[in-house]
């Protein structure tokens, strides 16, 4: 191994989402890191591959197809021949289970809680909470080779956006929830906890499955004065800085990555006791919680939070120190560097059977 270690990043992801977002976050974090050769390979897309660009790291575009797109594996495989990396980074089931083993060492990283079938021939795994690492043991990983390492924001600092933009008055008690329109995210559980809370409005930014249904729930509950459904938005953190409250109604959610922007922008929020959010926040010191799928219950946290400004302020106050101690940009790819150095010189482990 040479002083500077050649890293592939793999992502086979959509054109956005949390995934596709903490992935060129990262590989643009760590382009700033002393001692690291990155390459970019990705599916294409325009938008990404500007921003990998802009960081100074080369980009690859694979097609990243199924199991019987023979063309498309051959040409991903040859190009990790050729670069030798010492270390492949893959995200998510696609790019895990394309990856084959090799002369690099194998790095799977996990912000759900996926079928382990994709990821079992990694030499190491990557879990973004305690809880998907404890998936990964009791899924036959082992502990020694499953590393903790969480997410961090975007860290920008937008200028808020005005609410008459988004037809929504100034001084109205505005929450905000963001993610993609599907069941998982307990969105319907939202608006039904709005309609126990007259006089507050909502902006929803996201896109899915699920939005034709979301709108129609909120006509059929008297909310379509109140709700703004936004669609897929980029300035999620400009919003945030509009909004007085976030709110994370999820049924389940890997890690809560918006926890950390809400607490990274001062926004106080609430959410539900999905397994991300629960082990992020402590309740009553960086956020409120409330029990899954029980909108009078995620209505009564939102009304407290929105009655005592005070201790809505306290509460972001509090969300941001703790951000900046745990989950800073500088902290978490400080992290990722000393990992991929130590998985490069540590002898390698027995390959597991696929």
């Amino acid at each position: 191994m040479s002083d500077a270690l050649t890293v592939v990043q793999a992502l086979a992801g959509a054109p956005y989402g949390g995934a596709e977002n903490f992935y060129t976050r990262l590989v643009c974090a760590l382009a700033q890191q002393p001692g690291l050769r990155q390459f970019a390979f990705t599916r294409a897309n325009a938008e990404r591959e500007a921003q990998l660009g802009a960081a100074g790291v080369p980009v690859q575009t694979f097609r990243f197809g199924g199991p019987l797109s023979l063309p498309g594996h051959w040409r991903y495989h040859l190009a990790l021949r050729k670069l030798a990396p010492d270390v492949v980074l893959t995200y998510m089931n696609r790019a895990s289970r394309s990856t084959p083993a090799g002369s690099y060492r194998l790095v799977c990283r996990l912000g759900h809680y996926y079928d382990l079938k994709y990821y079992r021939h990694a030499d190491h795994w990557v879990g973004i909470t305690r809880g998907l690492c404890d998936h990964l043991v009791r899924g036959g990983m082992p502990a020694a080779q499953v590393h903790c390492l969480p997410n961090f924001a975007a860290e920008t600092t937008p200028e808020p956006v005005p609410r008459a933009l988004l037809n929504t008055p100034p001084e109205v008690p505005l929450l905000l929830a963001a993610g993609r329109a599907h069941h998982n995210k307990g969105f319907d559980t939202l608006l039904r906890a709005l309609a126990e809370l007259p006089g507050v409005w909502l902006w929803l930014a996201g896109d899915g499955p699920e939005r034709a249904a979301l709108e129609n729930l909120s006509r059929g509950l008297g909310l379509a004065d109140r709700v703004r459904f936004l669609g897929w938005r980029r300035d999620v953190d400009a919003l945030m800085r509009s909004a007085d409250a976030f709110v994370c109604p999820s049924r389940h959610e890997g890690l809560g990555s918006i926890v950390l922007e809400a607490w990274y922008h001062r926004c106080p929020i609430v959410a539900t006791r999905s397994q991300g959010p629960q082990e992020l926040i402590e309740e009553g010191a960086t956020g409120l919680l409330c029990e899954v799928d029980r909108a009078d219950a995620l209505a009564a946290r939102i009304r407290e939070l929105l009655a005592s400004p005070a201790a809505a302020t306290r509460l972001a106050s509090a969300g941001k120190t703790h951000y900046q101690q745990h989950y800073s940009r500088a902290t978490i790819a400080r992290q990722y560097r000393d990992l991929l150095f130590d998985v490069a010189s540590a002898p390698r482990p027995r390959r597991r059977r696929r």
